[in-house]
């Protein structure tokens, strides 16, 4: 992996140069091999996250949301970072944003839970 961004850096940095949008598309075309290597890694991680919760009895609702929430979390950092490199910082901005408004709403049910739970621990 560490080859496979070095070599698109260098690519990148010598094309950009003479012409810029092949160097955002050579940064682009490295950064989509890297991701996409590393999701094919991720069958393995969600194999053994399963078997754990089926171990420790948790719900599949929340286990399946945070895997969302970190999903999101990854393709937005991906996005931003992309759009950062082609110069278009207050587009990432956006995508950061929209990404940690998507965990949030992700993120209620699981909260509220968390607060039922504590609300019923306290004696009224």
């Amino acid at each position: 992996m560490v080859g496979i961004g070095l070599t698109g850096t260098i690519l990148a940095v010598y094309v950009k140069e003479s012409n810029k949008e092949m160097a955002v598309f050579i940064s682009l075309a490295t950064g989509l091999i890297l991701f996409i290597f590393a999701l094919s890694k991720m069958g393995t991680v969600l194999e053994v996250m399963n078997e754990l919760a089926a171990r420790a009895q948790i719900n599949m609702f929340y286990l399946t949301t945070v895997l969302k929430i970190m999903g999101i979390a990854y393709i937005a950092e991906f996005g931003a970072q992309v759009c950062k490199d082609a110069g278009e910082g207050s587009i990432a901005t956006k995508i950061e944003l929209a990404a940690k408004i998507l965990v949030l709403a992700l993120a209620l049910p699981i909260i509220t839970a968390i607060l039922e739970s504590i609300l019923r621990l306290i004696p009224s």
